[in-house]
């Protein structure tokens, strides 16, 4: 078994060649890779010395410097390598390396859409020393956008409630989820939306572990609610079906990486570490 890889996040590029770094190149939500032997590989900065000088650092992985830098809409990529959907790379990156190539979709997307100040036009500027872009005329600081949503397992007894979202393409179920109104609490989020989407109240709301999650620039923050009363009944736009299910009968769930995932095997692990007396 491969030993975990080992990623320090940072802004600061050090002073060392960049001709052996990884480069993270984004095309809105589309990244540069290349193919070997059925595994991903990733770009160097020998490959791109013309981007590499405009390039964003990111940190190091087991000791390789990581850029990130956003690549034109009419760019063509180089023989051997392609630009494929992020969101396709899931299964095929491990857990460390997917969110690197999240942090690097946010990044470069925040350099292209704040290059000129959106109060006055100017041109903005990097800013030393922190992840931000600032206006030289109005001092207007730009930074990278991160949108706070709630995903929350519902449980009834040993029982969890899980639901089909209408857009998927697959049919997969999973826990609720949505993004935090202005003035609200995660908390206040998480009855707001589970009362839209399937028409239940819930009590005892708990904090349960977060992950940032690149589409849509979310940052996901994870809880565990207790049913607290009335009958199922979905929206019939976002939510298509939702039904309680018992570990021992689950329908298909999202893959191990997700949040929504761990939500799941943590309370499967538990209902058979000490079952309900009761069904």
């Amino acid at each position: 078994m491969s030993p975990t890889p080992i990623f320090l996040p940072s802004h600061e590029p050090p002073a060392r060649p960049r001709d052996t770094a990884l480069l993270f190149l984004a095309r809105g939500m589309e990244l540069l890779i290349s193919e070997r032997d059925g595994a991903i590989v990733l770009p160097t900065g020998a490959a791109f010395p013309d981007v590499v000088p405009a390039a964003h650092y990111l940190g190091t992985l087991d000791g390789v410097d990581c850029y990130t830098a956003p690549l034109p809409r009419d760019f063509t990529p180089p023989e051997g390598t392609t630009l494929v959907p992020a969101r396709a790379l899931y299964k095929r990156l491990d857990e460390v390396r997917f969110a690197i190539a999240g942090r690097a979709l946010a990044i470069s997307e925040w350099d292209v859409q704040h290059r000129f100040c959106g109060r006055c036009g100017q041109p903005t500027q990097l800013v030393s020393g922190e992840r931000a872009r600032r206006c030289p005329v109005d001092n207007t600081p730009f930074y990278p956008r991160i949108s706070p949503a709630m995903i929350v397992l519902v449980t009834r007894g040993d029982t969890m409630l899980l639901a089909r979202n209408s857009t998927l393409p697959e049919p997969m179920f999973s826990t609720l989820a949505g993004f935090v109104d202005a003035g609200e609490s995660l908390e206040e989020c998480v009855a707001r939306e589970v009362k839209e989407e399937v028409g239940i109240e819930v009590k005892n709301i708990r904090y349960f572990g977060s992950q940032p999650w690149p589409f849509g620039r979310s940052l996901m923050v994870g809880f565990t609610a207790e049913y607290a009363g009335g009958d199922i009944q979905v929206d019939g736009k976002e939510i298509a079906e939702a039904h309680w299910f018992h570990p021992d009968h689950l329908p298909r769930v999202p893959p191990r990486l997700s949040i929504a995932r761990h939500l799941i095997d943590a309370f499967v692990e538990r209902v058979k570490a000490s079952p309900p007396t009761g069904r």
